[in-house]
């Protein structure tokens, strides 16, 4: 496992693209693999020498949802002990409490500005101990 990867995985072609320039801003040196949806990044998932460091999800995504995803990913035993953080715009309190069931490691609502996103991840990689929920405040 790298701690200095991530694999993101979001619908949303602009999210992906922000994600990757707030890993730069937060002068986070990481190689961040994405997936476009649940299907492909279950795919790539299932290649026996791949294992970031970190998994993003999104949960609304289509064809396979980030929830359905999580659940298979956490099947994977080579993943089993990489954090997942579920990288959303839902805030339903249901959401939250369901995932953290799952054993999802954060539950992050995408924040509205790129510069709070960049300060949220570089915390992220240089924190041990985090809230469940991440947010701007930090």
């Amino acid at each position: 496992m790298s701690l200095r990867s991530c694999f993101l995985i979001d619908d949303d072609e602009d999210d992906r693209e922000i994600f990757a320039l707030a890993l730069k801003k937060a002068k986070a040196e990481f190689v961040c693999t994405m997936a476009k949806n649940g299907k492909e990044a279950l795919l790539h998932a299932s290649k026996g020498d791949f294992v970031p460091g970190y998994i993003f999800v999104d949960l609304n995504m289509p064809m396979i949802s980030g929830r359905e995803c999580v659940a298979e990913l956490k099947k994977i035993d080579r993943l089993a002990d990489v954090p997942v953080i579920v990288y959303t715009t839902s805030s339903f309190d249901k959401d939250i409490e369901d995932l953290k069931k799952m054993g999802v490691n954060h539950y992050l609502v995408k924040p509205r500005s790129f510069s709070a996103l960049a300060t949220i991840l570089k915390t992220l990689f240089t924190k041990k101990e985090l809230p469940f929920l991440l947010t701007s405040e930090l």
